[in-house]
């Protein structure tokens, strides 16, 4: 019986510290993705793709896609195609006053 709780206890621990570590992980992915959405907004003057969102993030595609949809719905971004077929997001362009608030 003594036996069957200790290895109770170690799986449980071992649940515990796996959790732990693939909340850590996924909060890392968040960190990354919005600092390369706001890099890439920057360099892309409003403009950014979800290739572009995923090569300098390093995260999953469907992460970055879901992340990406998410801040287009809230800043209202408008996807545009460009001659390519190549689908890019245009974001409102952040002026000089309203980073200043």
């Amino acid at each position: 019986m003594v036996l069957i709780e200790l290895v109770f206890a170690i799986a449980l621990g071992v649940f515990v510290v796996l959790l732990l570590v693939n909340s850590m992980q996924r909060e890392q992915q968040q960190q990354r993705l919005r600092n390369a959405f706001y890099q890439q907004l920057g360099a892309g003057n409003g403009y950014i793709s979800l290739i572009q969102l995923v090569a300098a993030a390093k995260v999953d595609p469907e992460l970055a896609r879901q992340f990406l949809e998410h801040q287009a719905q809230v800043l209202t971004a408008t996807p545009e195609v460009d001659a390519d077929g190549d689908t890019f997001y245009r974001f409102p362009k952040l002026r000089p006053s309203d980073a200043a608030r």
